[in-house]
């Protein structure tokens, strides 16, 4: 049962991109002759045009992180599996996929700038503004959240810290064969592919298992780690590491999506875990509205606005590569969704799995998918977490690159050292936040990650309610049809904004509460400013 339940998705999937897909390609009239960013504005830092192949495991890579594998596990948990797999389906072919590809074709159009800047365009210069700090809040949010996950999959498997170190390693490689030593690609994929594989099993040798401990506990100190190399991905050109890491990931998460696929295929794997459990969950509330901020990438994210929009746009070599790239991705992302849905579904509801960490039940899920190809369990848990926790690391660089975009565009700042300072200010609040305990509702201390995810759901599916009403602004001002798009708008504007105000109703006055009522107050002003250029179009 499970295996047709995935093929049934799988199935709508490949009919969309085909179907859906070219209707998009016709409306948005995408045409190679019309020269991208990466063409007009090189600048050998920012700007560099990247093959379709290279671009999408960046992209693909950025947009992927945790977010498609612990929403669904999390709120499938909570609801049961059926709710999470039709929201997952729909939602990635007409609502998320939508989005990330128009985010894509708006940048490309507007010389590779940011969803912010062409608000301030196509609306005011006051939209411009609120969503640049709306954007940057949410940056801070990712940038804790995955951050605090990232800490604690390393501590938990010191082989998977160390598989990640020689992953970096290898990345750095590879750039300098591709752009400096002039190597082909086909030659460097032969070569560093496997080499990427090699230290999955490496890492296991010789794990990092006794690290210096700081702030009493050795997940603050992955954390500082982290930040530090956020720090520096951040400053560096894109060509040296952004691009060859995300190129060389993107054959993990291919080859976890490929296990996972022949696993759920030929594992003859039983359905046990209920369809449906409740309107309303103890542990996440109700299911209206919070399903559809819990499962924060599986369906749609916000995130994946900012990526389009602030890397992507000023990589891609040509306008047609926008289809598989902007709308091909998130429909792949959706199925590592339905993969992740997948490993709850195996598991009965007093499996003792159904009380440990979303990693764990994805890792446990993963090893039971490859032990059809005879690999040991522990190499199977290991190589899941690997892939996920690279993922999480290509969110990270490129989100903290992101947040230094949007920091420097808000004060203008124009001088190169600028990217210092609006990097350290982008990493300031995630440095604090995965340092300090931070508390749930009822006064406990949990995980930052934990802590956060909600506000972070909430915030994430926002503001892709918002880069929609951009997309929609922008269609409606080119004489376009743009229903298409606003029905999308609305709905995710009503479910988003509802669940920040239960949020908002839950912290009280936290610093979560605060940050979440300033988030709430920005996006209705965002809302009011659209209606208002919506009515003056008409007249």
């Amino acid at each position: 049962m499970v295996t047709i339940i995935f093929i049934i998705a799988a199935f709508i999937f490949g009919l969309s991109y085909l179907k859906y897909g070219k209707f998009l390609t016709q409306l948005f009239e995408l045409d190679d002759q019309n020269l991208p960013p990466s063409s007009t504005m090189h600048d050998g830092v920012d700007y560099v045009p990247a093959p379709a192949l290279v671009l999408f495991g960046h992209h693909f890579s950025s947009i992927a992180g945790a977010g498609p594998v612990l929403g669904p596990i999390i709120a499938g948990l909570a609801f049961g599996w059926f709710p999470v797999w039709l929201w997952v389906v729909i939602g990635s072919v007409f609502i998320g996929g939508l989005h990330d590809f128009s985010s894509l074709v708006i940048s490309v159009r507007n010389r590779g700038r940011s969803i912010a800047e062409i608000a301030n365009t196509y609306m005011s210069g006051k939209a411009y503004r609120l969503m640049l700090v709306f954007i940057w809040l949410t940056l801070v949010y990712v940038l804790t959240v995955f951050t605090d996950l990232t800490a604690v999959a390393f501590k938990a498997d010191g082989g998977v810290a160390t598989s990640s170190i020689l992953f970096m390693i290898l990345a750095l490689g590879l750039g300098i064969s591709l752009y400096r030593l002039k190597m082909r690609l086909s030659w460097a994929t032969g070569i560093f592919v496997p080499l990427l594989f090699f230290c999955v099993w490496l890492g296991q040798c010789i794990p990092l298992n006794n690290i210096p401990v700081l702030f009493g506990d050795s997940v603050k100190t992955w954390s500082i780690l982290l930040i530090i190399y956020c720090l520096i991905a951040s400053v560096t050109p894109v060509w040296i590491l952004l691009q060859p890491r995300d190129y060389l990931s993107s054959f993990l998460l291919y080859g976890s999506i490929l296990g996972g696929f022949l696993g759920i295929l030929f594992g003859g794997h039983a359905l046990k875990y209920p369809a449906f459990t409740g309107w309303s969950s103890p542990d996440v509330g109700p299911m209206f509205p919070l399903l559809f901020v819990t499962v924060a990438c599986g369906a749609i994210s916000g995130f994946h606005s900012i990526v389009a929009s602030g890397t992507s746009s000023k990589q891609i070599k040509k306008e047609t590569h926008v289809l598989p790239i902007g709308y091909g991705a998130m429909l792949v992302e959706g199925l590592v969704a339905v993969i992740a849905l997948s490993t709850i579904m195996m598991i009965g509801v007093n499996d003792p799995l159904t009380r440990g960490a979303p990693l764990a039940i994805y890792g446990a899920g993963m090893a039971k998918f490859l032990s059809i190809f005879g690999i040991p369990e522990k190499y199977g848990n290991s190589f899941g977490i690997l892939a996920l926790s690279t993922f999480i690391l290509t969110t990270l660089d490129t989100a903290t690159r992101l947040g230094r975009y949007i920091f420097q565009e808000f004060f203008s700042m124009e001088a190169k050292s600028s990217r210092y300072i609006a990097t350290a200010a982008t990493l300031l609040l995630p440095t604090i936040f995965v340092l300090i305990n931070l508390r749930d509702v009822s006064g406990n201390i949990i995980p930052a990650w934990k802590t956060i995810w909600p506000v972070f759901g909430a915030t994430n599916q926002l503001l892709a309610g918002l880069a929609l009403m951009v997309v929609g602004v922008w269609l409606r001002k080119k004489g376009k049809p743009f229903w298409f798009v606003v029905l999308p708008m609305i709905f995710m504007l009503a479910m988003t904004l509802w669940a920040l105000f239960i949020i908002i109703l839950q912290y009280k006055f936290s610093l979560l509460g605060f940050i979440a009522a300033i988030l709430l107050f920005l996006s209705i002003f965002l809302i009011l400013e659209a209606v208002e250029i919506f009515k003056t179009n008409k007249k």
